[in-house]
């Protein structure tokens, strides 16, 4: 039974949206605020948490920055409808979607289902595969599905479920153009539609991780009004 950990300040987000994720067959855990819920993650993490950004104590932006100093948990935002910008910065901090207040509980479940088959997608493909052949190196790129692990001229990189298959989708062909259509089928699934600008907050994410590691990584081009290519260095 999956565990998600549902973070928000409204009682009533909390009640209802915790009895229809239980109701889904998810063990529900419930906070009211991002520091209450930090403190049970360094003890214990759930599979996935759904996080408001405006919290008192500690908001969803600084708990997810502080989340993603030791993790790669799947996080889902709620934004209200008018808070474009902190949607795109939570992408680029690393969240793994968004939803917007006032939402739809079966959208939020769907969201959070195709995230986890996703992760299950991905053990499934390496389960019973030699260790060796599963890693792809691509120039100075190695994924290695198996980890879920990224290296970059041998230095680690850390990244979500949805950068770590937006990668793995650009580097399979180096050279071919990846569409942003292309890129969301390989990172969503078919249930769920996200727009380009969520494809593109996700690269722009991608990319300042890499150059963390390498500040001269231009592997991901941009080739505007088409999509992306990921050129082997």
């Amino acid at each position: 039974m999956p565990r998600i950990a549902l973070v928000d300040d409204d009682r009533n987000i909390l009640t209802s949206v915790s009895m229809t994720l239980e109701a889904e067959g998810f063990e529900v855990e419930t906070y009211n605020d991002g520091q209450s819920a930090l403190d049970n993650f360094n003890r214990s993490l759930p599979d996935l948490g759904v996080f408001d950004i405006k919290m008192p104590r500690m908001d969803g932006m600084d708990l997810l920055q502080r989340l993603r100093q030791k993790s790669r948990m799947p996080v889902i935002f709620l934004t209200s409808k008018d808070d474009e910008i902190d949607e795109l910065m939570g992408l680029r901090m690393g969240a793994d979607d968004y939803v917007r207040k006032p939402f739809s509980q079966r959208l939020l479940v769907e969201r959070i289902r195709s995230i986890l088959r996703r992760q299950a997608a991905i053990a499934a493909d390496v389960a019973g595969v030699p260790e060796d052949s599963t890693n792809m190196i691509r120039g100075a790129l190695t994924m290695d599905p198996l980890r879920h692990a990224v290296n970059w001229k041998g230095r680690a990189v850390s990244l979500t479920v949805t950068e770590f298959l937006l990668l793995q989708a650009l580097a399979q062909r180096p050279g071919f153009i990846k569409s942003r259509d292309q890129l969301m089928d390989a990172a969503y699934d078919d249930q769920v539609y996200v727009d380009d600008r969520t494809i593109d907050s996700h690269i722009k994410r991608l990319r300042k991780k890499l150059r963390s590691v390498d500040d001269a990584f231009s592997a991901i081009e941009t080739l505007y009004g088409i999509g992306y290519r990921y050129n082997e260095e």
